[in-house]
């Protein structure tokens, strides 16, 4: 229902209402004419509708969460409370360096950190969410071209398992891109990548283990024959939780990474808010790493920004601070060997997850898994069930569904991440929703043809509301 609904005349909420000030300092043309529209409800109608609001989403905190490729884990208390301490939330970002020593201490130690974790040498916290980080690096691969005079590269190629964004970036980056093919086994094909490498490529885009959840085993070819035509490799920093502490990304061949620090390093994730998408670069692209970064010099930090051959600023400011001071919480709490035990669960956890469900769904690749798990509704379309069907289902059982239909590359997709957050009496559980949804499908499909049927929501015309959608509602 929604809160002007709830409105009476007269009826206020006294400890919400505006105290003090006048509008004397506005000018007389700015200023209101008529009262703005508000609802007129007490406290308690208002706590009740927020309150109703969060119970009918599915969130971290009260369910799993099992969004592969996207990293849903649980966010530590124990992170937002350092973040919201009045020395970090109060800062203003204008305030001069010298009265935030321990801030800037804390994001010169996370460089640190971050270049110690990837391998690389230098790093930019400033990307305020992994798709600018994205952006910003391969604007650094072109930066890097063009200052070698080295205008004729114009491609960026893309693996066909990559995320959407990678080819959405390198076309507002100016690059034309060149998609190759995965082959059997969830490799990139090396002969077709072989094919399309030359003079003219800028890159190549990759996320090591891929979006089809395996490790890219001839990762070191992929590597010399990217470097042989002149071209550098780009990480895709979605999939780290999988290899954080055991392998790193410049030890692959990576020149250029950016991390989503939601994704692996336990941050606030979605829903439109703040994020952070940090850039790791080897050496000798450091001087194109945008502005600013956080320098020690004689024991003090500051922010610098004289670096003339940098891509520039991204921002305003200097990036999602709160963001990043749950990062580095979330590093220094668990350590160098905490972190490598992130990804071994994790990886353990998806793998536990394949082999009890691979006599269930079919399997897309039947071999070890990292991070996540890919199945697809090949053996459900007799009964004329697909996908989509089994996810809205999954809801009526308390679940939130794995991604779905991605990647594109296996048709009716089903992938599962289930991070290391999860006890095993979880996936158990989860596990044995899916096992009944799919005798379900065998024995009443009009069942999951007409799911979700306790949610607040019933099923919805996607297709209409795709062609019509309602943006004011």
């Amino acid at each position: 229902m929604l809160i002007f609904e709830h409105s009476q005349p007269g009826r206020s909420n006294a400890s919400q209402q505006f105290h003090g000030g006048s509008a004397s300092a506005i000018p007389a043309q700015l200023r209101r004419q008529s009262k703005p529209l508000l609802p007129e409800v007490s406290e308690l109608d208002a706590v009740r509708h927020y309150t109703r609001l969060s119970q009918r989403n599915f969130c971290i905190d009260t369910h799993f969460y099992p969004l592969g490729s996207c990293t849903m884990k649980y966010n530590p208390r124990v992170s937002n409370a350092l973040a919201m301490l009045p020395g970090f939330l109060d800062r203003h970002p204008l305030a001069p360096d010298s009265t935030g020593q321990g801030l800037l201490a804390c994001l010169h130690q996370l460089q640190e950190m971050l270049a110690d974790v990837t391998g690389m040498a230098e790093v930019s916290l400033t990307p305020m969410a992994g798709a600018q980080g994205e952006f910003a690096g391969i604007a650094m691969i072109r930066a890097y071209h063009r200052a070698r005079g080295d205008t004729a590269r114009t491609t960026i190629i893309v693996p066909d398992a990559a995320h959407g964004t990678n080819p959405a970036t390198a076309t507002m980056c100016g690059y034309t891109v060149v998609e190759i093919p995965t082959d059997s086994n969830g490799d990139v094909d090396l002969a077709a990548l072989q094919a399309v490498c030359g003079p003219h490529v800028a890159g190549l885009m990759l996320t090591n283990p891929s979006t089809l959840g395996v490790f890219e085993r001839r990762i070191g070819e992929i590597a010399e024959i990217v470097h042989k035509a002149g071209g550098l490799l780009y990480y895709d920093g979605a999939n780290l939780n999988a290899i954080l502490g055991r392998v790193k990304p410049a030890d692959m061949g990576f020149d250029v990474i950016h991390l989503n620090l939601h994704k692996t390093f336990s941050t606030p994730h979605g829903g439109g808010g703040p994020g952070a998408g940090p850039l790791a670069v080897r050496s000798d692209l450091e001087r194109f790493l945008p502005v600013p970064r956080v320098v020690e010099e004689g024991g003090a930090y500051r922010f610098r920004e004289d670096y003339p051959d940098s891509i520039g600023r991204l921002l305003a400011f200097h990036g999602h601070f709160g963001i990043l001071v749950r990062a580095y919480s979330y590093i220094r709490s668990l350590g160098p060997e905490g972190l490598a035990r992130v990804s071994r669960l994790a990886v353990l956890n998806a793998n536990y997850l394949k082999e009890r469900l691979k006599g269930t769904l079919h399997l897309a690749f039947d071999r070890p898994c990292m991070h996540e798990c890919v199945f697809s509704d090949r053996d459900q379309h007799a009964a004329g069930i697909a996908t989509l069907d089994m996810a809205k289902r999954l809801m009526d059982y308390g679940y939130h569904p794995p991604t779905i239909y991605f990647p594109l590359v296996v048709p009716g997709a089903i992938m599962i991440e289930p991070t290391e957050t999860e006890t095993k009496e979880d996936l158990d559980r989860f596990v044995e929703a899916l096992q009944a949804i799919v005798r379900e499908a065998q024995e009443n499909p009009e069942l999951l043809r007409g799911a979700p049927h306790r949610a607040k929501v019933k099923r919805l015309d996607e297709t209409a509301a795709a062609r019509n959608p309602c943006l004011t509602g």
